[in-house]
């Protein structure tokens, strides 16, 4: 697998007004900015057009897997993980003006890494057209790629893009996860995390599930995004976190907030837990998935930022 993040920095040209959580609001106005910039039949649903399966938004945000793709499983074509995630600043302000400057992380997956062009012109174009409660304008000032402590100016708000881009590679994070504790763990959930177990929404966290929805994620993502099969004895995985990981202290907590969505027309509660939860005993065989999801969050709603958490 390989990924790439980069730092966002816009600048108001007015006073910007966002919600307490920010991600979906700069989500969605991405999204409609991304269309509009590369969208060849605006007037059609993806799901009518032709080019579906050649275009580049069609891939971003109406990610499918065919049943070609999917090895004849299913029944039809099926809609799985896409290849971003937008980290906001974790703040609560709402406002903010003309000397204010807020930044935003982007984090892309797979293929998706040698599109940073195209996210960089569609975040360029929603500054134009402004985004937030008032349609407030921005500039996009610069892009920055970041991994660890360094950092790379890849795009300085003139037009002037650079492709000296840092790219992640999974088995450099294999190697930065045999550093940590092999025997003791601390997630530290700093955005709401939507996880199922048994078909509801849970804060009763184990171990178990956290491998669960991780292993889920980060393989679909692998699959789809990098063309990358896991081969895992996976019953035979998942019993060993049952068997060896035990959960020692859980502060854990539920955070409701709700997102509007323009696209059914209504309000959804958007729930998740947030706070730390400490693991204790043979983590290692674990401790990549660990990491790599400390990039790539877990569970839903991660394109908008939810389900991020750090390994303290």
């Amino acid at each position: 697998m390989k990924l790439s993040k980069y730092r966002f920095i816009i600048k108001p040209e007015q006073e910007i007004i966002l919600p307490p959580y920010k991600g979906s609001t700069f989500r969605g106005g991405f999204g409609h900015a991304f269309r509009r910039a590369v969208c060849i039949e605006k007037g059609n649903e993806c799901g009518e057009c032709n080019l579906r399966y050649k275009c580049i938004y069609s891939y971003v945000f109406e990610t499918l897997i065919t049943q070609e793709e999917n090895g004849g499983q299913g029944s039809k074509d099926e809609y799985v993980s896409h290849p971003f995630i937008i980290e906001p600043i974790l703040d609560e302000r709402k406002r903010y003006g003309i000397n204010d400057r807020l930044d935003f992380h982007l984090i892309l997956i797979g293929r998706a890494v040698d599109y940073i062009p195209y996210f960089i012109f569609a975040f360029e174009e929603l500054g134009r057209r402004g985004i937030g409660k008032n349609n407030g304008k921005y500039d996009l000032d610069k892009v920055i790629s970041v991994h660890e402590n360094i950092e790379v100016l890849i795009y300085d708000g003139n037009s002037h893009f650079r492709d000296n881009y840092l790219v992640i590679d999974s088995v450099e994070l294999v190697n930065v996860a045999a550093k940590h504790d092999q025997h003791r763990v601390t997630l530290r959930f700093l955005t709401p995390a939507r996880i199922k177990y048994q078909g509801k929404f849970t804060i009763d966290i184990t171990f178990e599930i956290i491998i669960r929805n991780l292993l889920r994620r980060l393989s679909e993502l692998a699959k789809v995004h990098c063309d990358e099969k896991w081969d895992l004895e996976w019953k035979a995985l998942i019993q060993r976190a049952i068997d060896k990981v035990s959960t020692i202290h859980s502060d854990l907590r539920w955070h409701d907030w709700e997102r509007y969505s323009q696209r059914q027309g209504t309000k959804m509660k958007m729930g998740g837990f947030l706070g730390e939860i400490t693991f204790e005993g043979d983590l290692a065989e674990f401790m990549p998935f660990i990491k790599l999801g400390e990039y790539l969050h877990i569970a839903k709603g991660t394109v908008f930022g939810l389900g991020k958490y750090e390994i303290v």
